[in-house]
């Protein structure tokens, strides 16, 4: 079931889209553009993003390029006051910019993982936080952060999952900083055949092949839903998209029923671990949770 968006769902709005050079950045930003809004392309390879911009611009839409690097805090400062001076205001960010590496615990080396982290935890914040503060000053605002499925647990990903469970919890936080404010924080959790599954599959061999067929811009119109007053009602959510599957994310929680003891002892958790825990343990990895919705 799906409800037909207007054409031009996002017009008159501005929005910041990182990591648009290429793949779904690239495909959000024309996604953008089509249904009205102006958007600031950043990628850190320049010509890709100039490259994103013009084929928006020769499609009939507004777009300008800004290469920058998020990952420095000035730099994301004079991001997202390019979309203030050139379009008048900042109505959407999209946090899209990522680094993917893989490894396996015993091999990890601290370079990538440092950049992982820099980009994107580090990156997605400093973007946010400047973002955020422009739009609790102008009363308005939209950010839509970029998360997966491997924040819940994939082999060889530990340290990629780790940020965007980060990020996850950026938003659902932001979420509630911005409520005041009439300012909306969601997060997608998009699937598509793109350089990040061609690493894996590298990486992984025949068990690494995934994501086969799905195109980045399956996941655009998701992206244009939350940026648009159409989602007016939904803020602090993780959705995900993965081909023909439309699906919310789990936040984490604590499962009742809980265990009380005034003076817990090794024996005694002992004791809950094996009489009740034990049949309630978390299973790891990616996984769905049934959910039924109550009268």
């Amino acid at each position: 079931m799906s409800t037909p968006a207007t054409p031009l769902t996002l017009a008159g709005r501005a929005v910041v889209i990182t990591g648009a050079g290429r793949g779904l950045g690239a495909a959000y930003a024309a996604a953008v553009a089509a249904a009205g809004a102006a958007v600031v392309v950043n990628d850190i390879d320049d010509a890709e993003a100039r490259r994103t911009a013009d084929a928006i611009v020769a499609d009939g839409g507004r777009a300008v390029s800004h290469p920058a690097d998020i990952t420095d805090w000035e730099q994301a400062d004079r991001l997202i006051d390019r979309c203030v001076q050139e379009f008048g205001a900042i109505d959407g960010l999209v946090n899209n910019a990522g680094y993917f590496a893989l490894s396996l615990p015993q091999d990890q080396q601290p370079e990538p993982l440092r950049r992982t982290i820099d980009v994107n935890l580090f990156g997605t914040a400093a973007c946010g936080v400047h973002a955020l503060r422009r739009m609790v000053e102008q009363g308005r605002g939209v950010v839509v952060n970029v998360t997966s499925g491997e924040q819940m647990g994939k082999t060889a990903s530990a340290i990629y999952g780790a940020t965007k469970a980060g990020v996850a919890t950026l938003t659902y936080s932001w979420a509630e900083d911005m409520r005041e404010h009439g300012i909306r924080v969601n997060a997608i959790s998009p699937n598509a055949h793109t350089r990040m599954a061609t690493i894996y599959e590298q990486f992984r061999g025949a068990a690494g092949s995934q994501n086969i067929g799905l195109a980045p811009e399956l996941n655009a119109p998701l992206v244009v839903y939350l940026l648009s007053d159409l989602s007016a009602a939904v803020t602090g959510q993780v959705v995900r998209l993965n081909g023909s599957e439309l699906m919310l994310g789990t936040h984490p929680a604590n499962l009742d029923p809980v265990r009380s003891c005034d003076d817990w002892t090794v024996e005694a958790i002992a004791e809950v671990f094996d009489t009740d825990f034990v049949q309630r343990l978390q299973p790891a990895g990616v996984r769905r949770v049934r959910t039924e919705v109550l009268d």
